[in-house]
């Protein structure tokens, strides 16, 4: 067996791998062997097939089966030995592979094309600068998650005419189009004040008529009441119809012991000023999630434009359609090349600085982290408290399913949190603290 590098140039290149009879043949007569033992054909006992009928009829697929075994792992084995950084795996060359007369030849010759990474340097010091703005908690933001929560776990009454405070809901439609939806809902505090109007004294299967860009101040909201993403709402003009089918009102939750339990786990808090506190540690955390999750985009960006990598850019787009089963085109491959490369950069960077200062996840890091995801998702601090011994359960059997892809999700999640950690503490991030509003329009004018 022979197997040789050859670079084209410092990105692209090809191993061969020359195979003869000696490195095959041992393997070969031995599955022959195998199958002589085991195989069923009309005219002869089991077991007593001669091997020159099982070498007729199941020979070449032997052969082939065999040398395809020993080229996987042999070129593997190479690629490690070599210490190849290679993106996307190794393409045959199929154009080789046809001429290969399998009934005849005693020797073999296959070509694999490679995308190599070069080696390259990245910044990781308090010479790197970023932008980052955290969010300020006033008062406004506090009154008002209070309220949302009292209304969460209020009770929930169902009146015969909307008054404002109320949520109507119904058939959706524009009035002179084809949009139409099935489910459509208001919350009618959230309708503009000059409006609200509207909406005020209507009855089960009464139609209320309203112009789509003036009934709200948040496009995200005519996002959820048309079912589309912001970027389609903004185009949606005109009329709408709604008919309403139920129209529901909640009587806000007295603000006491049973309003706290419920929301943050019994005796958790003990009274109004800490439930107040806990409130404003909780909208806290939520915020600094999103400053961080910002800041990491501006990350993100500083190393994508700084960071020089030569990319193997004609073996890319080649694997990326040989490897797509015809779903992709050269035409999407180059509309979508950019934003591609921008993703693998990011991911050698970040693969590299793990490497570099042995950053490493554990598995009951894993675990761990999937019990916070379920408490978070079920309900907080009081389902963990329900739940008992059996979340260990749990957790074991989220990790598990999805042929362990949870598992693997949670484990890249962790990965990159440290990885993220180790940057944020070690280049210079300059704060400015903003508000809310401020928060939103620097996000929207981001771009990458």
């Amino acid at each position: 067996m022979e197997i040789t590098l050859n670079k084209k140039k410092g990105t692209e290149g090809s191993i061969n791998i020359k195979l003869g009879e000696a490195d095959y043949q041992m393997q070969v007569e031995k599955k022959l062997g195998d199958y002589a033992k085991k195989a069923s054909i009309k005219g002869f006992r089991p077991g007593k097939v001669p091997a020159g009928v099982v070498k007729k009829m199941f020979g070449k697929s032997i052969l082939v089966e065999e040398i395809n075994h020993i080229l996987s792992h042999k070129l593997n084995d190479y690629i490690k030995e070599q210490n190849l950084k290679i993106l996307g795996e190794p393409l045959p060359n199929l154009e080789k592979s046809r001429l290969i007369d399998w009934d005849n030849q005693k020797d073999f010759e296959f070509e694999y094309e490679i995308g190599i990474v070069e080696d390259f340097k990245y910044e990781l010091s308090d010479k790197v600068k970023v932008k980052s703005y955290p969010i300020e908690l006033d008062k406004k933001i506090v009154d008002d998650t209070l309220e949302d929560l009292r209304k969460r776990f209020g009770k929930v009454e169902y009146p015969e005419t909307s008054a404002i405070g109320d949520n109507v809901y119904g058939d959706l439609r524009e009035k002179d189009g084809e949009f139409k939806r099935e489910y459509g809902f208001i919350a009618t505090d959230k309708v503009v004040k000059k409006e609200q109007k509207t909406f005020v004294g209507l009855k089960k299967e009464d139609e209320v008529e309203f112009d789509i860009t003036k009934i709200f101040d948040d496009l995200s909201l005519t996002a959820n009441l048309l079912g589309v993403s912001e970027d389609e709402a903004k185009k949606m003009k005109g009329t709408f119809v709604l008919k309403i089918n139920t129209i529901s009102r909640t009587e806000p939750a007295e603000v006491n012991q049973e309003l706290f339990d419920r929301v943050f786990g019994k005796d958790t808090v003990k009274d109004e000023e800490e439930f107040i506190n806990k409130i404003k540690e909780t909208v806290g955390e939520n915020y600094k999630r999103e400053t961080q999750h910002f800041l990491e985009h501006h990350i993100e960006d500083y190393y994508i434009k700084n960071t020089s990598i030569n990319l193997p850019e004609a073996f890319l787009k080649k694997w990326l359609q040989a490897t797509s089963e015809g779903k992709v085109t050269e035409e999407m491959i180059e509309k979508e090349f950019d934003q591609y490369k921008r993703s693998i950069v990011w991911d050698l960077v970040r693969n590299k600085i793990a490497e570099d200062h042995k950053i490493v996840v554990d598995g009951n890091e894993v675990k761990g982290r999937a019990k916070e995801m379920i408490i978070s998702q079920f309900g907080g601090p009081a389902i963990a408290e329900q739940l008992g011994d059996r979340l260990d359960a749990i957790a074991d059997n989220y990790l598990q399913n999805e042929n362990g892809k949870n598992f693997m999700n949670l484990y890249s999640q962790l990965r990159n949190d440290k990885i993220m950690k180790l940057i944020r503490e070690t280049i210079k991030v300059d704060e400015k603290k903003v508000s809310v509003d401020e928060f939103k329009k620097v996000v929207e004018e981001h771009t990458h």
